[in-house]
């Protein structure tokens, strides 16, 4: 997607029926790969349509990729601490200690938004098998794109988004900004911030922990630490001409290629990020 320019759609409120033009007229690749991150709140719009609309636009050649997570599967995320936010320490633990496993069929990700859930739970559907940043997919090259994803690589070099990123995939921003792009969460795998010295150093890992096989089995393992707060920042630097825009509902639906988003990302991270241990 490098070689195509990508001019500003005309902004316009569009009625639900007008999704699949809309999706049309953004140059959406037929038999192309396709990971959208959504909000349809305040779209009026079941998640069911707004699905077969995307797979439309695909044509039966094309897949649909979206992100499944479950942060909740933790006990240090945002998530996990919203729900013992109030409890006692007993009370947490009792919490903690009765936290349902992952399970890849069956786990759902509310936090995803309900276009994630439909997808994922729709007959047919491919999913990842990492506990915590799993992906889910319907199309020809679902099982391919998401077939091997390893704890220790939430979304770098051994997950579903480094194939993503091979495919040439497309990203579709529905209703959102790319304060939730997760494709740069790779960028940060591949990014070599600077110290003070100006040499390049990998970036810090941590240790995260999640339930898996049964109840109260909580596994660790290393990976690197994501830190998603300058998203919405790197986004609002992206070169407009790799971006196609128009506006659905109110809001701003942009569609863009993995490439050229990671490459600027990762170019933005190693200037102005700091190791942080």
């Amino acid at each position: 997607m490098a070689e195509q320019s990508y001019a500003s759609v005309t902004e316009r409120g569009l009625r639900t029926g007008e999704l699949p033009s809309l999706l049309g007229s953004l140059g959406i690749r037929r038999g192309g790969v396709l990971m959208v991150h959504a909000a349809l709140n305040g779209t009026g719009t079941a998640p069911g349509p707004v699905r077969d609309a995307l797979l439309d636009a695909l044509g039966p050649d094309g897949t649909l990729i979206v992100p499944a997570f479950t942060p909740e599967n933790s006990d240090t995320s945002r998530a996990y601490r919203t729900a013992v936010a109030g409890l006692s320490e007993e009370e947490a633990e009792r919490y903690r200690a009765t936290m349902p496993p992952f399970d890849p069929g069956s786990t759902g990700c509310p936090t995803m938004g309900a276009l994630a859930e439909c997808v994922r739970s729709t007959p047919g559907a491919v999913r990842s098998a990492h506990p915590q940043t799993s992906f889910a997919g319907l199309g020809p090259r679902a099982g391919e794109l998401l077939s091997r994803h390893p704890l220790r690589s939430h979304l770098g070099r051994l997950s579903p988004m480094r194939r993503l990123y091979a495919a040439d995939a497309q990203i579709l921003l529905l209703r959102v900004g790319f304060e939730v792009c997760s494709a740069f969460h790779y960028a940060e795998y591949l990014a070599r911030p600077r110290t003070d010295c100006f040499l390049r150093r990998r970036a810090a890992r941590r240790t995260y922990r999640c339930v898996m096989g049964q109840e109260g089995n909580w596994v660790e393992y290393r990976d690197l630490v994501l830190d998603d707060s300058d998203f919405g920042a790197i986004g609002s630097r992206l070169p407009g001409e790799l971006l196609r825009e128009a506006a659905w509902a109110s809001k701003t639906v942009t569609l863009c290629g993995i490439r050229d988003v990671v490459g600027h990302a990762q170019a933005q991270m190693s200037r102005y990020r700091q190791p942080l241990a």
